[in-house]
Protein backbone atom coordinates (compact mmCIF):
# COMPACT_ATOMS: atom_id res chain seq x y z
CA UNK A 1 0.00 0.00 0.00
CA UNK A 2 1.27 3.45 -0.84
CA UNK A 3 1.22 6.57 1.31
CA UNK A 4 -1.80 8.84 1.03
CA UNK A 5 -1.33 11.55 -1.63
CA UNK A 6 1.50 9.77 -3.42
CA UNK A 7 -0.69 8.93 -6.42
CA UNK A 8 -0.78 5.18 -6.01
CA UNK A 9 1.44 2.41 -7.26
CA UNK A 10 2.81 2.95 -10.75
CA UNK A 11 1.67 0.34 -13.24
CA UNK A 12 4.05 -1.49 -15.56
CA UNK A 13 2.87 0.67 -18.45
CA UNK A 14 3.57 3.90 -16.56
CA UNK A 15 7.04 2.65 -15.59
CA UNK A 16 7.82 1.86 -19.25
CA UNK A 17 6.69 5.31 -20.35
CA UNK A 18 8.84 6.98 -17.69
CA UNK A 19 11.83 4.82 -18.61
CA UNK A 20 11.47 5.73 -22.30
CA UNK A 21 11.31 9.42 -21.44
CA UNK A 22 14.46 9.17 -19.30
CA UNK A 23 16.31 7.35 -22.10
CA UNK A 24 15.14 9.96 -24.62
CA UNK A 25 16.41 12.81 -22.43
CA UNK A 26 19.75 11.07 -21.96
CA UNK A 27 20.18 10.51 -25.69
CA UNK A 28 19.49 14.18 -26.38
CA UNK A 29 22.13 15.13 -23.81
CA UNK A 30 24.74 12.67 -25.10
CA UNK A 31 24.35 12.92 -28.89
CA UNK A 32 22.68 15.46 -31.13
CA UNK A 33 20.89 13.30 -33.69
CA UNK A 34 19.87 16.32 -35.78
CA UNK A 35 23.51 16.59 -36.92
CA UNK A 36 23.79 12.89 -37.84
CA UNK A 37 23.61 12.66 -41.67
CA UNK A 38 22.44 9.03 -41.62
CA UNK A 39 19.64 9.46 -39.06
CA UNK A 40 16.13 9.80 -40.46
CA UNK A 41 12.62 9.45 -39.09
CA UNK A 42 10.24 8.09 -41.71
CA UNK A 43 6.55 8.81 -42.23
CA UNK A 44 5.35 6.11 -39.81
CA UNK A 45 7.55 7.20 -36.93
CA UNK A 46 10.25 4.57 -37.22
CA UNK A 47 13.90 5.66 -37.23
CA UNK A 48 16.15 4.66 -40.13
CA UNK A 49 19.88 4.50 -40.67
CA UNK A 50 20.41 5.67 -44.26
CA UNK A 51 23.90 4.22 -44.35
CA UNK A 52 23.00 0.68 -43.32
CA UNK A 53 19.33 0.72 -44.39
CA UNK A 54 18.21 -0.54 -40.99
CA UNK A 55 15.01 0.31 -39.08
CA UNK A 56 14.91 1.19 -35.37
CA UNK A 57 11.94 1.62 -33.05
CA UNK A 58 13.46 4.38 -30.91
CA UNK A 59 16.43 6.73 -30.71
CA UNK A 60 18.19 4.61 -28.11
CA UNK A 61 18.09 1.61 -30.40
CA UNK A 62 19.54 3.76 -33.21
CA UNK A 63 22.35 5.01 -30.96
CA UNK A 64 23.16 1.43 -29.98
CA UNK A 65 23.26 0.56 -33.69
CA UNK A 66 25.76 3.36 -34.39
CA UNK A 67 28.18 1.74 -31.94
CA UNK A 68 27.79 -1.66 -33.59
CA UNK A 69 30.03 -3.53 -35.99
CA UNK A 70 27.77 -3.21 -39.04
CA UNK A 71 27.50 0.57 -38.85
CA UNK A 72 31.20 1.06 -38.21
CA UNK A 73 32.18 -1.20 -41.14
CA UNK A 74 29.79 0.68 -43.44
CA UNK A 75 31.31 3.99 -42.30
CA UNK A 76 34.78 2.65 -43.08
CA UNK A 77 33.63 1.44 -46.51
CA UNK A 78 32.07 4.85 -47.28
CA UNK A 79 35.24 6.67 -46.21
CA UNK A 80 37.38 4.36 -48.39
CA UNK A 81 35.17 5.00 -51.44
CA UNK A 82 35.36 8.74 -50.79
CA UNK A 83 39.15 8.64 -50.69
CA UNK A 84 39.28 6.66 -53.95
CA UNK A 85 36.88 9.09 -55.65
CA UNK A 86 38.87 12.11 -54.44
CA UNK A 87 42.10 10.53 -55.66
CA UNK A 88 40.69 9.74 -59.12
CA UNK A 89 39.01 13.15 -59.46
CA UNK A 90 42.22 15.00 -58.52
CA UNK A 91 43.72 14.54 -61.96
CA UNK A 92 42.40 17.28 -64.24
CA UNK A 93 42.62 15.08 -67.35
CA UNK A 94 39.97 12.75 -65.85
CA UNK A 95 37.55 15.61 -65.27
CA UNK A 96 37.88 17.14 -68.72
CA UNK A 97 38.16 13.98 -70.84
CA UNK A 98 35.04 12.09 -69.65
CA UNK A 99 32.54 14.93 -69.66
CA UNK A 100 30.79 15.48 -73.02
CA UNK A 101 30.63 19.07 -74.19
CA UNK A 102 27.11 20.47 -74.62
CA UNK A 103 26.34 21.61 -78.15
CA UNK A 104 25.57 25.27 -78.61
CA UNK A 105 23.92 25.15 -82.05
CA UNK A 106 20.95 27.51 -82.43
CA UNK A 107 17.67 25.89 -83.50
CA UNK A 108 16.33 27.03 -86.90
CA UNK A 109 12.73 25.81 -86.58
CA UNK A 110 10.66 22.71 -87.27
CA UNK A 111 11.50 20.41 -90.18
CA UNK A 112 8.99 19.63 -92.90
CA UNK A 113 7.13 16.37 -92.42
CA UNK A 114 4.47 14.19 -94.00
CA UNK A 115 2.50 11.42 -92.29
CA UNK A 116 0.80 8.76 -94.42
CA UNK A 117 -1.68 6.16 -93.18
CA UNK A 118 -1.72 2.80 -94.94
CA UNK A 119 -3.68 -0.42 -94.62
CA UNK A 120 -2.16 -3.63 -95.93
CA UNK A 121 -4.64 -5.18 -98.35
CA UNK A 122 -3.57 -8.76 -97.57
CA UNK A 123 -3.53 -8.64 -93.76
CA UNK A 124 -5.60 -5.54 -93.03
CA UNK A 125 -2.86 -4.25 -90.74
CA UNK A 126 -2.71 -0.47 -90.25
CA UNK A 127 0.59 1.39 -90.54
CA UNK A 128 1.95 4.92 -90.46
CA UNK A 129 4.76 6.26 -92.64
CA UNK A 130 6.65 9.30 -91.37
CA UNK A 131 8.65 11.34 -93.89
CA UNK A 132 10.73 14.07 -92.25
CA UNK A 133 12.59 16.59 -94.43
CA UNK A 134 15.88 17.88 -93.00
CA UNK A 135 17.41 19.95 -95.85
CA UNK A 136 20.01 21.83 -93.75
CA UNK A 137 21.41 18.95 -91.70
CA UNK A 138 25.17 18.52 -91.91
CA UNK A 139 26.75 15.54 -93.64
CA UNK A 140 27.98 13.87 -90.43
CA UNK A 141 24.73 14.26 -88.48
CA UNK A 142 22.43 11.25 -88.38
CA UNK A 143 18.76 12.00 -87.56
CA UNK A 144 17.59 10.13 -84.45
CA UNK A 145 14.27 8.71 -83.36
CA UNK A 146 12.88 7.53 -80.03
CA UNK A 147 9.64 6.00 -78.78
CA UNK A 148 8.41 7.52 -75.54
CA UNK A 149 5.65 6.29 -73.25
CA UNK A 150 2.87 8.52 -72.02
CA UNK A 151 4.44 8.51 -68.55
CA UNK A 152 7.83 9.85 -69.70
CA UNK A 153 6.65 12.90 -71.59
CA UNK A 154 5.77 16.20 -69.90
CA UNK A 155 4.42 18.38 -72.72
CA UNK A 156 1.01 16.75 -73.15
CA UNK A 157 0.48 16.07 -69.43
CA UNK A 158 -2.05 18.39 -67.87
CA UNK A 159 -2.95 18.39 -64.16
CA UNK A 160 -6.62 17.55 -64.79
CA UNK A 161 -5.97 14.96 -67.52
CA UNK A 162 -4.64 11.62 -66.36
CA UNK A 163 -2.10 9.84 -68.54
CA UNK A 164 -3.84 7.91 -71.32
CA UNK A 165 -2.12 4.56 -71.77
CA UNK A 166 -3.56 4.17 -75.27
CA UNK A 167 -0.96 6.52 -76.73
CA UNK A 168 2.77 6.46 -77.36
CA UNK A 169 4.98 9.23 -78.65
CA UNK A 170 7.46 9.02 -81.53
CA UNK A 171 10.18 11.69 -81.51
CA UNK A 172 12.51 12.66 -84.35
CA UNK A 173 15.54 14.92 -83.83
CA UNK A 174 18.40 16.24 -85.94
CA UNK A 175 20.44 19.35 -85.34
CA UNK A 176 19.92 22.26 -86.04
CA UNK A 177 16.14 21.60 -86.16
CA UNK A 178 13.69 21.42 -83.26
CA UNK A 179 12.59 17.97 -82.09
CA UNK A 180 9.33 16.80 -83.69
CA UNK A 181 6.93 14.56 -81.76
CA UNK A 182 3.96 12.52 -82.99
CA UNK A 183 1.25 11.14 -80.71
CA UNK A 184 0.43 7.61 -81.87
CA UNK A 185 -2.64 5.63 -80.74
Amino acid sequence: MSKPGSGGIASKQNEDIERRERVKQLTHQIADLSKDPYFMRNNIGIYECRLCLTLHNNEGNYLAHTQGKRHRSNLARRAHKGRERDHSMSSSSYIHSNRPKPRKTPKIGNPGYKVTKRIDSATGQKSLIFEINYPEVGENIQPRHRFMSVFEQRVDALPKNPADRKFQYLLFAAEPYETVCFKIP
